[in-house]
């Protein structure tokens, strides 16, 4: 009778291993195809980070109400109530940005203008008031966010491509199928990352 519970659980464990390893393979394969993408993404972001960063006097009244409302906001919060609203609020701007590739993927280049200008402008503030070394401070979790939105945004992008396909129906359903597979299997576990080093960066340096 053990032996059956034993080998179940070994069959159980293979079979998630397989599903596993074949929706990785799958996403890394459909990001291989989305080089160009982002390669392009890529450069945007930097572009507007590296403009947000040396000009910071273009920022607009609008962006440091939001920095003025995100602190106001999270003052109060506690470990996990600061944990849970960085990432509902990752988890939303990054899934509404691949979804909503689909109108000729406008909208994730809007937010990756928007992401690059307003990260270039929030370093420029810290290394204002703190010095430079403090942006050594906001490296860890950026290292696991900022290929998160990339990524993220760069197959939204494509997405909305599928209308220049011969196929459009079928590029549409390949397109929303890997989108899916690429946000539940890579930029989901990049975000929980990125937020759980953020909220314990900000709880230290308070």
């Amino acid at each position: 009778m053990k032996r059956k519970k034993q080998n179940t659980k070994e069959k159980q464990k293979v079979k998630q291993e397989g599903f596993l390893k074949s929706n990785y393979g799958e996403a890394f394969v459909f990001l291989k195809k989305s080089k160009a993408y982002i390669i392009t993404i890529s450069v945007i972001f930097v572009a507007f980070a590296l403009l947000g960063y040396f000009n910071p006097s273009y920022i607009p009244e609008y962006m440091l109400k939001i920095i003025k409302e995100l602190v106001e906001k999270t003052a109060n919060m506690n470990n996990l109530q600061l944990f849970i609203f960085i990432f509902k609020n990752n988890f939303t701007s990054i899934f509404l940005g691949m979804v909503f590739g689909i109108v000729l993927g406008i909208y994730p280049l809007i937010i990756t203008i928007f992401n690059g200008y307003f990260g270039g402008f929030v370093a420029q503030r810290a290394a204002a008031s703190s010095g430079y070394p403090v942006l050594l401070k906001l490296l860890p979790h950026g290292i696991f966010e900022l290929p998160a939105i990339i990524i993220a945004m760069a197959v939204g992008a494509r997405f909305g491509m599928f209308v220049f396909a011969k196929n459009k129906k079928q590029e549409f359903l390949h397109c929303l199928e890997n989108l899916l597979r690429i946000f539940l299997f890579i930029i989901l576990p990049l975000l929980l990352i990125a937020a759980i080093i953020e909220t314990g960066m900000i709880f230290f340096f308070r």
